[in-house]
C-alpha cells in the first residue's frame, strides 16, 4: 500500500540494530507510527511522553524489547541532556498539537509550551552532539509555516519568502526551523527538517483538555478533520455541517507515510541540513471528503445533504505543497490514497465512538 522509499538509499554509518533514536512524543499521534517504522526497520527506540494530550494510551510497541519510555515533559533541559547521552539520533516530535480549534482554544499555551519543548531540546541536543554521540536532530515542523502562502504548490523555501504565520501555532513552527538553522549555526548540531501535511490515521482521540466547541449538534474532539467528520456522521447529523464552504484544498496523507518520510529524512545523507514537505501530491477538498466519509456510512444511495458553518479564523484555504525534493533527494513518496486511508480510519473511529473515545 505504501511505497518503501530504502530501496534506492545508499547504507550510512552503522546498521540500525546498532543505533539508538530518542523520539519525544513517542505516544502521540504522528509518533506512534514514527516509532513503528523506527523498530521495524532495527532501531533501539527511547520514547519521551508525558501523555499530556490523551492521558495514558496503550501502544502496539509499549512490551517491544527494543522500546523504553522515559514517562516526563520534553521542557526539562535535565531529562532531555540525560535521555540523548547515549544516543545516535534525535526526533524532535513532542509538541502542543491540534486541529483548527486548538489554535483559538489555546494559542498562548501552544506558543508557550512549544517554545519551551525547544529550547530544552536544543541544548540538550547540542551537549549531547558535542559530548556525546549523537548524529543528527530531525526536527518535526508543519504545513503550518506556509500559512501566509499566496501561490501554490508550497516549496521548500517559501516559508522564508512569504509573510510569517499568522496563528501562533504557525509562528511557533516556523520557529522550530529557526531553531535548526541556529543551533546549526552556531554550534554545528546537523539537522534535517520535516514538515507533514495533513496527517491521517488511527489512534487520534478526544485531547484531555477539551472545551465545548460545537458544530451543529455535535462537539468537536478537538483533533482534525477527518475524525470529525465521521463522528458527525455516525451520530447522526443531517445534513452534515461543515467548516466553511468545504472548497478548503488539504493533502491528506497516511500517518504510515509521513512516518516512513521522517525516517528517510533521519537516515538518508542527502537530507543533511535540509528541510522537506512530506505529503501526498494528491489534492482534496473538504466537500469531497465529507461526502466520501457520507456515503461510506449512509451508502452509496443516500443524498449527500451538507450546511456551511462560520469557519476559524486560521482556517488556510488552500495547503497544496511541492513534493518534488523529497522525491528526488530521498526517493519519498507517500502513495497511500485516500480511500485505503478511510478504508482503515472510518471503521477504527466508529469503535473509537462506541468505546467512548471520541
Amino acid at each position: 500500500m505504501t511505497a518503501n522509499p530504502t530501496t534506492n538509499r545508499p547504507p550510512i554509518g552503522q546498521p540500525a540494530s546498532e543505533k539508538k533514536v530518542l523520539v519525544t512524543g513517542s505516544a502521540g499521534f504522528i509518533g506512534g507510527y514514527v516509532v513503528e517504522e523506527l523498530l521495524a526497520k532495527g532501531y533501539t527506540v527511547v520514547g519521551v511522553d508525558d501523555y499530556s494530550k490523551y492521558g495514558r494510551v496503550a501502544k502496539s510497541y509499549d512490551d517491544h524489547p527494543r522500546y523504553s519510555l522515559i514517562e516526563g515533559s520534553a521542557t526539562s533541559a535535565d531529562l532531555m541532556t540525560e535521555a540523548l547521552a547515549d544516543c545516535d539520533h534525535f526526533i524532535a516530535g513532542a509538541a502542543l498539537i491540534g486541529g483548527i480549534s486548538y489554535f483559538h482554544a489555546f494559542a498562548y499555551d501552544l506558543l508557550a509550551t512549544n517554545e519551551r519543548i525547544m529550547a530544552s531540546s536544543c541544548d540538550a541536543a547540542i551537549k549531547a552532539h558535542s559530548e556525546g554521540r549523537l548524529e543528527k536532530v530531525t526536527y518535526m515542523s508543519s504545513s503550518m509555516v506556509f500559512e501566509s502562502a499566496d501561490s501554490w504548490p508550497s516549496y521548500e523555501g517559501q516559508q522564508r519568502e512569504v509573510p510569517p504565520p499568522i496563528s501562533s501555532y504557525g509562528f511557533q513552527k516556523l520557529a522550530v526551523e529557526y531553531y535548526a538553522v541556529a543551533a546549526h549555526s552556531q554550534y554545528g548540531l546537523p539537522y534535517t527538517i520535516c514538515r507533514p501535511f495533513n496527517c491521517v490515521g488511527v489512534g487520534e482521540m478526544r485531547a484531555r483538555s477539551d472545551v465545548e466547541v460545537r458544530s451543529g449538534n455535535v462537539k468537536l474532539a478537538m483533533s482534525h478533520v477527518v475524525p470529525d467528520l465521521i463522528q458527525k456522521v455516525v451520530k447522526g447529523q443531517d445534513p452534515l455541517h461543515i467548516l466553511g464552504d468545504g472548497k478548503q484544498i488539504r493533502h491528506y496523507t497516511y500517518g504510515g507515510d509521513l512516518a516512513e518520510g521522517i525516517v528517510a529524512g533521519m537516515e538518508h545523507p542527502a537530507a543533511l541540513n535540509e528541510d522537506f514537505n512530506l505529503s501526498t501530491a494528491q489534492s482534496t477538498t473538504v466537500l469531497e471528503l465529507a461526502e466520501n466519509i457520507w456515503h461510506r456510512l449512509r451508502g452509496a444511495d443516500t443524498p449527500f445533504r451538507y450546511v456551511s458553518d462560520e469557519s476559524f479564523e486560521h482556517d488556510v484555504q488552500k495547503r497544496v505543497p511541492s513534493v518534488e525534493k523529497a522525491r528526488q533527494l530521498l526517493g519519498f513518496e507517500a502513495t497511500t490514497t485516500l480511500d485505503e486511508m478511510l478504508d482503515l480510519v472510518v471503521p477504527w473511529v466508529v469503535d473509537a465512538i462506541e468505546d467512548g473515545l471520541i
